[in-house]
């Protein structure tokens, strides 16, 4: 029976650095958790997007480094480029479910930080005031 990569083991030590700049985990965690990443993988965890109206959706994001973050995605196995033959073309982006899987885990963080943002800003201010003390 496949196992899921939820229900893998996790890495065993040694394997991997994550602290060195070619450890395979930390570029797939950098394309995941990089500015843009996330916020593609959160729209596309709705629905299948064009690259117009994605675009639209992120806001402030130029074509370039949408199309950057697409292909690395995609390069990836997190996102699925789907070019229709049509006139006017038409290409339409979503996820694998191996982008799924991370977009859900994404989410959850993003859940996370809203709900303890309070507690974020209590911190911060704390520590300000310290510093400042």
């Amino acid at each position: 029976m496949p196992v899921s990569a939820a229900d893998a083991d996790p890495p065993k030590a040694g394997k991997y650095v994550a602290g060195e700049e070619m450890c395979p985990y930390r570029l797939v965690l950098e394309h995941v958790t990089s500015r843009w990443g996330v916020l593609v993988l959160m729209q596309l965890l709705d629905r299948p997007h064009r690259f117009s109206e994605l675009r639209r959706a992120i806001g402030r994001v130029s074509e370039k480094m949408l199309t950057q973050t697409l292909q690395t995605l995609e390069r990836d196995g997190l996102v699925h480029r789907d070019a229709k033959p049509v006139i006017p073309p038409r290409v339409d982006y979503s996820l694998t479910d191996l982008g799924r899987e991370a977009a859900r885990q994404v989410r959850d963080l993003a859940l996370w930080t809203e709900r303890r943002m309070a507690d974020v800003e209590r911190a911060r201010k704390a520590y300000d005031d310290a510093r400042n003390a």
